[in-house]
This record gives C-alpha cells, sequence and structure tokens, in this order.
C-alpha cells in the first residue's frame, strides 16, 4: 500500500494525457494486470465481478470492500484503467452537453457532486485500505479540513468545456456547511474557479435523511427557482437517483464506498 501511496504522488508531479487540457496533473500509475489468458486461477479476478456489480448499483448496503479485493481496487483508482473509465463517461457527457441547444438566460444548469466526482480522496483512500477499512468519519473530516484534495483530471476538463458552452455549474455535495470556506478554496485550488451555486449539507436539516432524499429536496428547490437541470453528474447512485434528476445523469466508477 505503501508503494502505491509513493507511486500516487510521483505521478502527481507529471502531465495528464488524454482529453484533459494542459496543466492537468496526472494522477495515476499503469495499471498493473490482474488477468490472464493461460486458463490458470487468476488471484483477484472475481473482483472484477464485484466491481461490476456494484457500478452497476447490484450490490448495494455495503459497508466495506471485501478484504481480498483491496488490492485489486488498489490498482484499479491508481491505474489507467480508472482514468479510461472516467475519460469515457467525460467524453459521453460532453457530447451531450454540445448537442444541447441552450435558452441563453442562464438558468440551465449542470450538477456535479464533489468526492470522487470534481475532487478525488484517493491520497487519503490510499492511506486507509482503498475502502477495506470501515469508515471513519473524524480522520475523513480531518482530511478534508486540509483543503488538499486532487482534481479529477476528467471532471476538470469536462467543467472546463460546460462552461465554454454556457452552462452553469452548481457543486451538490454531502459535505457539511461547516466545511463550505475549504471546500471552496479548495476546488478553486485545483481548477474549478467560478460557479452558481455551492450547495453543501445542513446536518440539522437532513439528519438521518438519506443522501437521495437530501439531494433530491436540494435538486427541486433548484428548479423551484427557475433553474434547468440540463446534466447531474456523480460517483454515487445516490447522486442520481430520486426525483428531480434532470435530464441526464452520468455515473463516473467509484468502487471504494458506498453512500445512500
Amino acid at each position: 500500500m505503501a508503494l502505491l501511496l509513493l507511486l500516487f504522488l510521483a505521478n502527481i508531479l507529471t502531465i495528464s494525457e488524454g482529453t484533459c487540457e494542459p496543466g492537468i496533473v496526472k494522477q495515476i500509475h499503469l495499471l498493473r494486470p490482474r488477468s490472464g489468458a493461460g486458463g490458470n486461477s487468476i488471484p483477484g479476478l472475481s473482483c472484477l465481478s464485484w466491481r461490476l456489480t456494484v457500478e452497476t448499483n447490484n450490490i448495494i448496503g455495503w459497508k466495506t470492500v471485501p478484504e481480498e479485493c483491496e488490492e485489486y481496487v488498489g490498482h484499479y483508482m491508481l491505474g489507467k484503467q480508472y482514468r479510461k473509465d472516467s475519460r469515457a463517461v467525460a467524453k459521453e457527457a460532453f457530447l451531450y452537453a454540445q448537442s444541447l441547444k441552450l435558452a441563453g438566460d442562464g438558468k440551465d444548469i449542470w450538477i456535479f457532486d464533489i468526492d470522487e466526482t470534481t475532487l478525488s480522496n484517493t491520497p487519503y483512500y490510499a492511506q486507509h485500505g482503498f475502502g477495506a477499512e470501515p469508515y471513519n468519519a473524524t480522520l475523513f473530516d480531518k482530511w478534508v479540513m486540509e483543503g488538499a484534495a486532487p482534481a479529477l483530471p476528467e471532471s476538470l476538463w469536462l467543467y472546463n468545456k460546460l462552461l465554454s458552452l454556457g452552462i452553469k455549474v452548481v457543486f451538490l455535495t454531502g459535505r457539511h456547511e461547516s466545511q463550505r470556506n475549504t471546500t471552496a478554496s479548495n476546488l478553486k485550488n485545483v481548477g474549478y474557479h467560478a460557479w452558481n451555486k455551492l450547495i453543501l449539507k445542513e446536518p440539522s436539516k437532513y439528519s438521518g435523511k438519506t443522501a437521495v432524499f437530501y439531494k433530491s429536496k436540494e435538486r427541486e428547490m433548484l428548479e423551484k427557482k427557475g433553474y434547468r437541470i440540463i446534466g447531474n453528474m456523480g460517483d454515487q447512485w445516490s447522486d442520481l437517483l430520486g426525483t428531480n434528476t434532470g435530464n441526464r445523469t452520468f455515473k463516473l466508477p467509484d468502487p471504494m464506498y458506498y453512500i445512500s
């Protein structure tokens, strides 16, 4: 695990490739092969199927990554395949956005989640089992308050493309209101320089409510104010399910944790 983190930090100094614009740092090292064609039993191969069922929302309510899949998930998150998967989603989202005829009144908005959507917490999870360790809110909040999360390069690329089309951006996150200033600074420091709204959760208002309920209610309020949600992107199904989900939703990969 320590080696994976060192490789992650080393690559953060190099320039990204593919759809990412110059200046967006590369954050991943090459995916290490986890399968073969020799007909032998390949350790960790079943984790491919586990990730598929997680990403398609067929496994729900899970608490941690299976212990035997920790190394596989780590290699995926720090590897080329995660970047390719994210890039495929971002490209499709841009092609869709590019095809739209906007009203031009500033009410066409695109909703982005933050964690594992626009900002990456991979440096944190690399030190905590890539989701194989039980979630620790105290430790994670401490990481958030450092304001050191890098951008997910493919999402930053899409963000800039959407702005160039005249689409307004709204960030809707499960982070708490008390983390607003740190989150805003973190977003700006990694390239998200402008947005229409940054919506964070008020714990007293949504105590005991699911993420689906919280995000549905906030999207409903946006639409009541006259906004049109033309796109909605997140790494969790709870970002995309419920009501007032928008004209189209786009799911980014994230096999490290589940939020209901």
